[in-house]
């Protein structure tokens, strides 16, 4: 079978394949079928059942198991994202778009956090801010990078969301990457610790307008760089 067709007839196959399991609301660990019941039932021949289950397997939907078959799995979606997002966002033009994601992501993020924090997470963030204010006069590039990080994550950890949460890691960690690393002069580590403060004291105070103006601050400057590239 000419390879074109063959992984034409895959992707259907895989595609019958992931409809199914939806379809019927099939649970993690069920046991589907073996690759020789696929081939029977679909008329395919063996090579493009084998390509198809590749697919699926490599998305997290199915597993093989010794003297069990194919058994379906639940993809772990932040996984994925983390696993494709540096091999899919090469170009200029996909960066950007990236940078606008990570950007709405936690402009639309805020106002669940100034409504849902907990004290526990208001002191959490506190703490974080302190520890910055430690590095004012510090060189430790790495530290403050991963101080940031530690502080988006957990305003983002605030939505209750386990989706936004995992997102924005997946995108800050993404841009931490494609970063030069440095260190910023005494007067812009002034202003990123002061950004950082008045934020958490606008979630803390349940100031959802003011932490709007803030988080558009901080992330006006990575919108802009990528927007410039």
């Amino acid at each position: 079978m000419a390879e074109p067709l063959q992984n034409s007839m895959a992707t259907v196959l895989a595609e019958k394949i992931r409809h199914r399991i939806v379809e019927e609301q099939l649970p993690e660990g069920h046991v589907f079928m073996t690759e020789g019941q696929l081939a029977e039932e679909y008329q395919v021949s063996r090579p493009v059942v084998r390509e198809a289950v590749s697919r699926l397997r490599a998305l997290g939907i199915l597993d093989v198991r010794q003297r069990k078959g194919l058994v379906v799995q639940r993809p772990d979606l932040m996984q994925l994202l983390s696993d494709s997002i540096p091999l899919l966002a090469v170009s200029r033009q996909e960066q950007r778009e990236l940078g606008m994601l990570r950007y709405v992501l936690e402009i639309g993020a805020i106002e669940l956090a100034v409504k849902s924090a907990t004290e526990d997470q208001l002191d959490r963030l506190d703490q974080i801010v302190a520890e910055m204010e430690q590095y004012l006069e510090r060189v430790d590039w790495e530290r403050e990078v991963e101080l940031d990080l530690a502080f988006h994550s957990l305003v983002l950890e605030m939505t209750n969301s386990v989706y936004v949460a995992g997102m924005q890691q997946i995108l800050a960690k993404y841009f931490r990457s494609i970063s030069e690393t440095g260190q910023s002069v005494s007067g812009q580590k002034s202003r990123i610790i002061w950004e950082h403060s008045e934020l958490a004291a606008a979630i803390r105070s349940r100031n959802l307008e003011h932490a709007r103006v803030l988080i558009r601050m901080q992330f006006q400057s990575l919108v802009s760089d990528v927007e410039g590239q």
